[in-house]
């Protein structure tokens, strides 16, 4: 029974690995490929146009009309040659707070060029900084805006093609706003301040003052437009798309090629909440003002003509705002745009009174399991200073608390062997009666007080403890580009040496299309194998052969995982050793590992003797 249970054990430990190989590595690397050979295509066929002379702001943007909002970019769609030619173009007012740099495109209020000065695209520190919004003119256009949506009796009022002025201060800094305004030809004057945080988040107040003869209705948007996608696909285990929190809907998510499939899909009214567009690391949401209800919004849009194929976009739409002769009225509406820190986002949830801003981040399901482990490790972290030291800390933390559990398991393993020769005994005695082998077995175990099942709870254990790490390391913005020690410079991306080149020793990159195996794997591996070896061997031929061959295979495929998922395992399965050992002796049990190590370089006898 006890050589069928690690079978079994062993069968759902592969095929487990496997699938994880397949949903976690070869299908996001098959999509990055895909998606990397599409953004090519779409670079190819602008640089085409502007080599053909083409002016895509000839085609015209789609004028809204009472209750529409704008869709496509705006007046600034002409194909720029770089991203510096683009903000040249336009008149800007600069932004530059400790987190963020970047500009305000008078033309529409646009946030379109922003960059986090704490992240860059590598950790190599003189690496560009993380570009998150870029003008609409490029390829990989991303922008906020708020304005509004107007009728003849409003006259024209700021959206994508309103040019604001500036008054006073034209640099926006956390203890200077921004001022702009616009007056249109029906005596509405439109006063908007600008203001920022420290951090991420800009506060637009916009007050409308009417100066006319009649009383006036008009609406109040805000969208956020992107024309590409991560240049990285996510995998299965992380949301990029449109998401928001609004409506009696709660949480909605739309990955790109759902919203690509559907369209369109429009939630019921709301009168809290965010929307916006997420990608693994960063978002870009706006968050409406609670004293008007809104109508929220996602989209996919297609252009015949233009620089661009398509665009994504989350939007929303407030109710009629009246505003009588002689009168004004303010609207504040909030932007966040920066890095998903997940203290900064907690921070805003709580301070702002946003409604489940939390779950910007992509916790999962088993959330809580991944929240405490991420608070687990963050807490850890600040006393270590350093987030792999961190993650070997969880791993004994982890091992504490479930070490009663984990005591009666391996001293109830430490029992079967040394009740092995009697279990040997009712096999040979019952071998031609199954039933009442099974019988003779349970008695013995209910006799020594044997929980045979005990084994599977050390496996069964560290597989939540494994799936919630690996989303901590994959999804929190704190584990990338978190260095260890020696070669491990980003604890959230593979270990970058290879057992092929004998780990950077022989000059040569290791050749692509062979497996990603770096030097922590092969540590896992030789732990994996060391834990497996302090049990006997099985006498079945085909387990025993199955049970030689797993460190090998688990080796090959933790390689492609983060490096602080395989130390982790490599930790653990150390930990695991001494503690298996130390109660094999207190129980009496033999310890198999020196003999099962001495046996693999024993001569074996031939047939012959």
């Amino acid at each position: 029974m006890e050589n069928n249970r690690n079978f079994f054990i062993t069968i759902a430990l592969s095929v487990l690995i496997l699938t994880l190989w397949q949903v976690f590595y070869m299908n996001p690397r098959m999509e990055q490929q895909r998606e990397q050979a599409r953004i090519e295509q779409q670079r190819a066929e602008a640089q085409k146009k502007e080599a053909q002379g083409t002016n895509p702001s000839a085609t015209g943007t789609p004028a809204p009309t009472a209750g529409a909002i704008p869709s496509a970019p705006g007046s600034d769609s002409v194909t720029a040659a770089s991203r510096d030619q683009a903000i040249a173009a336009t008149k800007r007012v600069k932004i530059d707070t400790p987190s963020l740099e970047g500009s305000i495109n008078l033309a529409g209020a646009r946030l379109d060029d922003l960059r986090l000065k704490h992240y860059t695209e590598t950790v190599d520190k003189n690496s560009p900084e993380i570009e998150l919004l870029n003008p609409s003119s490029l390829p990989n256009g991303y922008f906020a805006e708020i304005g509004f949506v107007g009728n003849d009796t409003t006259g024209t009022v700021p959206g994508a093609d309103t040019v604001w002025s500036v008054d006073g201060n034209p640099t926006l800094t956390p203890s200077t706003p921004v001022t702009l305004t616009f007056t249109n030809d029906k005596g509405l004057t439109f006063k908007r301040t600008i203001s920022i945080d420290n951090e991420y988040m800009f506060t637009v107040s916009d007050t409308v003052q009417n100066s006319g003869t009649a009383a006036v209705s008009l609406y109040n948007y805000g969208r956020v437009t992107r024309f590409d996608k991560p240049a990285v696909a996510s995998t299965y285990v992380l949301h990029e798309g449109l998401i928001g929190v609004t409506g009696s809907e709660g949480l909605q998510e739309y990955k790109y090629a759902k919203i690509e499939k559907d369209k369109e899909y429009t939630p019921s009214k709301s009168t809290n909440g965010w929307l916006g567009i997420t990608d693994k690391y960063w978002a870009v949401t706006l968050i409406p003002t609670e004293k008007q209800p809104f109508q929220p919004k996602f989209s996919y849009f297609e252009f015949k003509d233009g620089p661009h194929s398509h665009s994504y976009q989350s939007d929303y739409l407030s109710d009629a705002i009246s505003v009588a002769p002689g009168q004004s009225t303010t609207v504040e509406s909030e932007i966040f745009a920066g890095a998903k820190e997940v203290s900064t986002i907690n921070a805003y949830a709580k301070d702002r009174q946003i409604r489940q801003f939390d779950l910007l981040i992509d916790w999962g399901w088993f959330y809580f399991i991944t929240k405490p482990m991420f608070w687990l490790i963050d807490t850890l972290y600040k006393f270590f200073g350093n987030f792999g030291l961190a993650i070997l800390a969880t791993t004994v933390v982890v091992k504490a608390i479930f070490f009663p559990l984990a005591n009666k398991s391996y001293a109830s393993m430490a029992n079967m062997k040394k009740v092995q020769p009697k279990m040997v005994e009712i096999r040979e005695k019952y071998a031609d009666d199954k039933m009442k082998q099974q019988q003779a077995m349970m008695e013995l175990y209910k006799t020594e007080k044997i929980n045979p099942l005990a084994g599977c709870w050390p496996v069964a254990l560290q597989i939540p403890v494994f799936f919630s790490l690996y989303k901590v390391l994959y999804i929190t913005i704190e584990m990338r580009h978190a260095p260890f020690f020696g070669w491990i410079h980003d604890l959230a991306a593979p270990d970058p040496t290879s057992i092929f080149n004998l780990f950077g020793l022989l000059p040569f990159a290791a050749p692509a299309f062979l497996p990603h195996m770096g030097a922590w794997a092969v540590v896992m591996g030789i732990t994996m194998f060391l834990q497996m070896r302090m049990n006997p061997a099985p006498p079945d031929p085909t387990q025993a052969a199955i049970f030689t061959w797993m460190p090998v295979i688990f080796t090959f495929m933790m390689g492609s995982f983060p490096a602080g998922l395989v130390i982790y395992w490599a930790w653990n399965n150390t930990l695991s050793i001494l503690q298996q050992g130390v109660i094999m002796k207190r129980q009496g049990a033999k310890i198999e590992l020196w003999d099962n190590l001495a046996s693999i370089f024993r001569k074996k006898p031939s047939p012959a003797e």
